[in-house]
C-alpha cells in the first residue's frame, strides 16, 4: 500500500507494504539482549493447582505470564519520568506516532577507556538538518547487538554536549542502538538524559523540561538501511510507566 503525505510543504510517497523494523524481539532465551545486571526475561504458562496454561499440557489455550524489565531487556522508549522524582508516564508523553527521522551512522571516538559520541560527530552527521527524530547507528554495526549482555562492558555513550545539541536542533525523539545514552557507571549523573530532556533538577522539575520528547534505546538498524531520511512510526504499549517496550518502524521516503 502506497500513500502520499505532505509535511512542512514537502510531499512524500510512502510504501507502507515495506516496513523496516528496527526493534529487537523479546524472548526468554539466552539470545535476548540484557543490560543493567539482570537475568533474562521469563515467559512461562500460568499454573493454578493441576491446571497449566499450555495446550501441549492439556489446556485449551496458551496462557503465559511474562516477566521482563523494559530498560534492560530490549528495545524500549522512555520519557523524562525515567529520571524525575515525580511520576511521568510514557503513555501520556507520546501522543503522536509518525515523525520524519534521519538515520545516521557514527563511529564513537576513543576517549581514554571510553567510546564516546561527540557533539561534532552529531553535527557533521546531521549536515544542518533538523528532523523530528534521529536514529543513531553506531559502528561497527555488529549483529551481536541483538543478543549481547551489556552488563559491565562500558558500552559507548553520548557526551552531554552531543545530547544538548540534539535538543537545540529541535529533535524530539532520539533513538540509539545502545543500552543507554549515558555512560554505564557514571555515579548516577545521567548528564545526557538530562541534557536531552532539559531536566535541570530531578527533584523539582523546571517548567521548560521536554515532556513530549522521548529516548528509545537498544534498537538495531541493519546494514542494508542506508543513512538518510525516513518516516518513523514509533509504537509503544500503553503502559503507565516511565518506559514501555517499543517497536520503531522506518519507511523509505
Amino acid at each position: 500500500m502506497k500513500a502520499t503525505i505532505q509535511h512542512n510543504n514537502t510531499t512524500f510517497t510512502i510504501d507502507f507494504s515495506s516496513p523496516i523494523d528496527i526493534s529487537i524481539p523479546l524472548t526468554n532465551t539466552d539470545a535476548n539482549p540484557i543490560a543493567w545486571y539482570i537475568d533474562k526475561p521469563v515467559i512461562e504458562p500460568v499454573k493454578m493447582g493441576d491446571w497449566v496454561g499450555k495446550v501441549r499440557e492439556g489446556s485449551s489455550t496458551n496462557f503465559n505470564n511474562i516477566f521482563f524489565n523494559p530498560h534492560g531487556h530490549g528495545t524500549h522508549t522512555e520519557c523524562l519520568g525515567h529520571i524525575t522524582k515525580d511520576f511521568y508516564s510514557i503513555n501520556q508523553a507520546l501522543k503522536q506516532f509518525f515523525f520524519l527521522a534521519e538515520v545516521v551512522s557514527i563511529t564513537p571516538e576513543v576517549q581514554g577507556e571510553d567510546l564516546v559520541i561527540t557533539h561534532d560527530q552529531i553535527a557533521d552527521a546531521l549536515e544542518g538538518k533538523s528532523p523530528e527524530a534521529i536514529v543513531i547507528r553506531t559502528l561497527p554495526n555488529e549483529a551481536i547487538k541483538k543478543s549481547k549482555n551489556y552488563s559491565n562492558t562500558n558500552p559507548p555513550y553520548l557526551e552531554e554536549a552531543a545530547a544538548a545539541y540534539i535538543r537545540e536542533c529541535g529533535i524530539k525523539h532520539l533513538l540509539i542502538d545502545l543500552p543507554s545514552v549515558d555512560k554505564e557507571k557514571d555515579e548516577g549523573k545521567l548528564v545526557a538524559h538530562k541534557a536531552f530532556w532539559n531536566v535541570k533538577d530531578v527533584n523539582s522539575l523546571n517548567t521548560d523540561a521536554r515532556h513530549d520528547a522521548t529516548i528509545t534505546e537498544m534498537i538495531y538498524v541493519n546494514d542494508e538501511v542506508t543513512d538518510g531520511s525516513y518516516l518513523l512510526n514509533l509504537q509503544i504499549a500503553s503502559f503507565e510507566n516511565d518506559a514501555s517496550p517499543s517497536k520503531p518502524v522506518l519507511y523509505k521516503l
